[in-house]
């Protein structure tokens, strides 16, 4: 059944991600010819009317060949050698390609604690948002040249849905060397190409495998469907293709795969945490913890806790850990964890008769709490 791609045309804002081997050569350095045709895809876009924000690759890899580097570098302090240099070609390439058009591009460079930390992500928002209104188009990459092996992305796809509802997106756009997702290894006879994703159920036998088949790249199917995933089930649907059928894509046309919504767009602060926030501690719940907070809407008093996993301080995203070990929701801790264990299991109007009244609140509160399953 032919999938309906008409949401691409209706589209008012359109976010777009492109992969490092899609604009670079395999030498290293940046394919010009084809950074010039995603541009006028996205030109021709842009002047519809509709609004683009690209998410792009393609730094290190650009920063290759100008360092004499003939492969993608393994240890993290030449990788961010490369993007350094690569990053400067890259959003110049851009600026240079945008502007004959008489468009004018806008660089932000995110890393995770950009997306991961409450009052960043605001900025992160209000500057896209404003760029936007400004009429600019903002390039986007994860900031290789300061994330570390510990916190970072490792590739856009995840970064591409954040921004995706960072910015209120119609539309996800995931462009990369393959022309969509298929039932097996493409190169394989009889591999088809899967249409629509509309569940879970239609990924089922689906093989993810690796990096891209260059290894310039950082990210294999599996982080794109991780990323289609994060934006559908916010309510933005994603087509996953190649990049040189960029101009069909956003034309509407039946090209890729297309994974159809199944949620509803949240508030910005839900999504935040349920995927840009990384979890720092756990706590275990008791099953009458567990209940409740699923299916009454409570917050998570410290009665109902038995155990804390890890170091944090108060603020931080922790995990909600069912008694099987089932992780059943993320939320900001009221505490830091070595104020935890003396609370546990105790209700909260001993703990302010005892300790004060600051002891009277919740371990996590309602509002700061999102459920994953």
């Amino acid at each position: 059944m032919s999938s309906d791609r008409g949401f691409v045309t209706d589209a008012k804002r359109i976010v777009v991600k492109i992969g490092s081997s899609s604009i670079t050569s395999a030498q290293g350095g940046l394919n010009v010819a084809a950074v010039q045709d995603l541009v006028q895809a996205l030109v021709s876009v842009r002047q519809s009317g509709a609004e683009v924000v690209l998410v792009s690759s393609g730094a290190i890899a650009a920063g290759l060949a100008p360092l004499g580097l003939s492969e993608r570098p393994k240890d993290l302090a030449t990788q961010q050698a490369a993007a350094s240099v690569g990053q400067g070609l890259l959003v110049h390439r851009y600026t240079d390609a945008f502007a004959e058009a008489g468009f004018t591009v806008g660089q932000v460079l995110l890393t995770v604690d950009d997306v991961g930390r409450r009052a960043h992500y605001k900025n992160a928002q209000r500057t896209l948002n404003r760029l936007l209104e400004v009429g600019a188009i903002p390039v986007v990459n994860e900031n290789d040249t300061v994330a570390t092996d510990e916190i970072r992305f490792g590739d856009n796809d995840r970064l591409a849905a954040l921004v995706a509802h960072i910015v209120q997106a119609d539309a996800l756009i995931l462009l990369s060397d393959v022309d969509g997702l298929y039932d097996a290894d493409p190169s394989q006879a009889g591999a088809q190409r899967i249409t629509d994703v509309r569940t879970s159920a239609d990924l089922a036998g689906v093989d993810l495998g690796g990096i891209g088949s260059r290894g310039v790249g950082s990210g294999g199917m599996a982080s794109k469907v991780e990323a289609a995933t994060i934006a559908t089930g916010a309510g933005i649907p994603v087509v996953l293709a190649a990049a040189n059928d960029v101009a069909s894509v956003l034309s509407g046309s039946d090209v890729g795969t297309l994974f159809h919504p199944t949620g509803q767009r949240r508030s910005t602060r839900l999504l935040w945490l349920a995927h840009a926030t990384d979890a720092r501690g756990r706590l275990i719940l008791d099953a009458g913890a567990v209940k409740a907070v699923m299916t009454k809407g409570s917050s998570l008093l410290p009665a109902g806790v038995s155990a804390v996993e890890g170091e944090f301080e108060a603020g931080d995203a922790v995990e909600l850990v069912g008694p099987d070990g089932e992780i059943v929701a993320r939320g900001l801790v009221a505490y830091d964890s070595t104020e935890i264990p003396s609370l546990l299991g105790r209700n909260t109007s001993d703990l302010a008769a005892e300790l004060g009244d600051g002891y009277s609140k919740e371990l996590v509160h309602r509002d700061d709490l999102v459920l994953l399953t």
